[in-house]
């Protein structure tokens, strides 16, 4: 009774968690890349969106920072266009050189080395946190904005609620959570159309007194401040403003899920975003301009804007707020760009064992559930760190992206100057790179010069605590793989004296069905090790191998066909061993994404053939167990025997000693 009340409770939180997060995927589906692919337009939406949406607090920032000097907007305005263009065509060059993904941090790793990469890719990651946090945060300010001043402090609580939805959306996959966002995507694109253009054309009959006015506060501006004065105000704004084109970078790490031909995909996807963000940005940089708006308490320049462009309208009040729903909606789309990205981000990370390796795996419904846990997990942290404050953050957010853009561009600088004989373009593509390295280098310089006491030298401290784990986890990974090399010298190549055996095994004898991953010393020793602890005990081994899809496999239909082969050929590596030392051999395997479920039926399938065998799997030892081993190498071993055992499957694990 007891066993089937668990059964039931088992059944109840499995249906439970289907329904929020969705039933598993068939990975075996030959259709399954086309169904989870992103077209351009779902891809602009998905990815493109936190490009666009640094335009609702990139602007205001740089604007702000003009105090009243404000007749600057028109030059940060073209500026802030050029530079949109130069740093999404730099990113084009980046999509046709590295198709797969990864953005900055693959770049700076082919480019500039391993530690320029791993850098680069903890700027990413901390970015890609910062991303949804700083999203989420503009979102509740553009929202609370139209609110009462005395409800603004259930803001943080509602963010929270955001940030968590989110975490369930993108567990059920990225497809889905982006067909669901796509009509707040495309509400606030008409809405800002509808506002700049408007907002623009109103003031055309008035052009000759607007320029006259911006010609003579300009001359006014250059006598108070002087040429150097203005130069040095202008800068400032421009590289306080850097928030604009932190999402720009999002298609190049992200093409893993656009749709083939991914590059031609991508570069749609990312002239939709330049040309979107470019003209958004710039248009409400001329809109402040021409309605003179001033920064007001609890509210957004965008709202201020919305309500004196609409105000004298019969409907200005609600258009207005469908404005700026529209914006802190698209907000909140924004954040899919870290969930998306940072996850993958890490994958590419923990297959180089720069991260633990649980992080390149994927969920039932091939999702990279570890990696969304966690950035979720962090964005949350960093909201109440910093109450939500959108200053605070868009400065920490501003230094690691322009951290990472730099380091791409100089490595992209450098892949056309070494590679100058091969590259018959590189006259035409390498002073884009070094123009992009130049504006990037110099928004990070000052960024984190201005805003280092109000929260930039928290960035560094993060993504500089980060690097530092990332280099002692690839130590151990490589103390790990040098002992495990050692079992390779010794085992691979043993002799047998026995006579090979070419027996089928007999089902009703007693086997040993051993789990195995590669051929190497680690499965070897545990083929060893059942035949010395358990001598003329069993007659057949059976050779079990579950190939494992995770983000480094999961790229298309011909990776997954060699990842099943590559299974089969290991497994035939074992057998033929098996049958070197006198017994009767064969292999099984499956595929699938969770390995200790996958495992665990593909026993219980092998048990049914052969009634009377016995599960063994392999796991190291080490001389001195350390708390961090549980987290880098995940307990399968012991998960899978803990499954077996109550499934009533007799399993041993047989200790791999490292003398680490």
């Amino acid at each position: 009774m007891a066993q089937n009340g668990s059964d039931e409770q088992d059944s109840l939180l499995e249906k439970v968690r289907q329904t929020v997060v969705g039933a598993p995927r068939n990975i075996k589906d030959p259709s399954i890349f086309h169904k989870l692919s992103l077209v351009p337009l779902l891809a602009w939406i998905g990815l493109g969106a936190d490009g666009l949406s640094s335009s609702s607090y990139g602007p205001e920032e740089a604007f702000r920072a003009l105090g009243q000097h404000t007749y600057l907007a028109v030059f940060l305005a073209l500026a802030t266009s050029l530079t949109v263009f130069i740093i999404s065509y730099s990113y084009s060059r980046i999509i046709e050189h590295f198709p797969h993904g990864g953005g900055g941090y693959i770049v700076a790793t082919h480019t500039l080395g391993p530690k320029s990469g791993v850098v680069s890719g903890s700027a990413l990651l901390v970015d890609y946190m910062l991303t949804i946090t700083v999203s989420i945060a503009a979102c509740g300010d553009a929202l609370f904005s139209f609110l009462p001043l005395d409800l603004h402090g259930t803001k943080i609580m509602f963010e929270l609620f955001l940030i968590v939805f989110l975490i369930v959306l993108n567990l059920r996959g990225v497809r889905e959570s982006v067909t669901i966002l796509a009509p707040i995507f495309i509400l606030f694109v008409i809405t800002h159309v509808f506002l700049i253009g408007y907002g623009i054309l109103s003031h055309l009959p008035q052009i000759g007194p607007v320029v006259h006015g911006i010609r003579t506060d300009f001359n006014s501006g250059l006598a108070s401040l002087g040429g150097l004065g203005m130069l040095a105000l202008f800068l400032r704004a421009y590289s306080l403003g850097g928030g604009t084109y932190t999402g720009i970078e999002a298609v190049a790490n992200g093409m893993q899920i656009l749709r083939e031909p991914k590059v031609q995909t991508g570069k749609k996807t990312m002239l939709y975003m330049s040309v979107s963000l470019a003209f958004t940005a710039s248009g409400l940089f001329f809109c402040y301009l021409l309605f003179k708006v001033a920064p007001g308490q609890g509210k957004t320049l965008n709202s201020i804007l919305a309500n004196t462009l609409y105000g004298d309208w019969s409907i200005g009040y609600p258009l207005a707020l469908v404005t700026i729903l529209s914006e802190g909606a698209i907000l909140f789309v924004a954040a899919q760009a870290g969930f998306i990205d940072g996850p993958r981000i890490m994958a590419n990370m923990a297959i180089d064992s720069w991260l633990p390796h649980r992080f390149a795996s994927l969920s039932q419904r091939l999702t990279m559930h570890n990696g969304i846990l966690l950035m979720g997990g962090a964005s949350i942290l960093l909201l109440f760190y910093t109450q939500g404050s959108i200053s605070s953050l868009v400065t920490m957010y501003a230094i690691n992206v322009f951290l990472t853009f730099s380091i791409s561009q100089l490595g992209m600088s450098r892949y056309y100057i070494r590679n100058r004989r091969r590259e018959k373009d590189w006259m035409r593509h390498l002073p884009v790179h070094l123009v992009g390295f130049v504006l990037c280098f110099v928004i990070l310089i000052v960024t984190s010069y201005e805003k280092f006491r109000e929260g930039g030298w928290m960035t560094l401290l993060i993504t500089g605590t980060l690097v530092t784990l990332c280099f002692l986890i690839r130590r151990h990974y490589a103390n790990v793989t040098k002992a495990v090399r050692q079992l390779d010298e010794l085992l691979m190549d043993i002799s047998t004296s026995r006579k090979s055996s070419t027996d089928r095994p007999n089902p009703q004898e007693m086997t040993a069905i051993q789990l195995v991953s590669a051929y190497n010393g680690f499965g070897v020793h545990t083929v060893l090790s059942v035949i010395r602890n358990f001598p003329n005990l069993y007659r057949n081994f059976i050779f079990a191998s579950v190939a494992v899809v995770d983000s480094g496999s999961f790229k298309g239909i011909k990776e997954m066909k060699n990842l099943e082969k590559a299974s089969r050929a290991t497994l035939q590596k074992y057998v033929d061993l098996a049958r070197r030392l006198g017994f009767a051999a064969e292999y099984r395997y499956a595929v699938g994404t969770d390995v200790v479920e996958t495992a665990t039926q593909l026993c219980k399938d092998i048990k049914k053939e052969f009634p009377r065998s016995t599960v063994f799997t392999g796991k190291l030892a080490f001389r001195r167990e350390k708390f961090y081993h549980k987290l880098l190498h995940n307990e399968t071993a012991f998960a899978i025997q803990r499954q077996l055992h109550w499934d009533e499957i007799a399993s041993v694990t047989m200790p791999i000693r490292l003398d680490l």
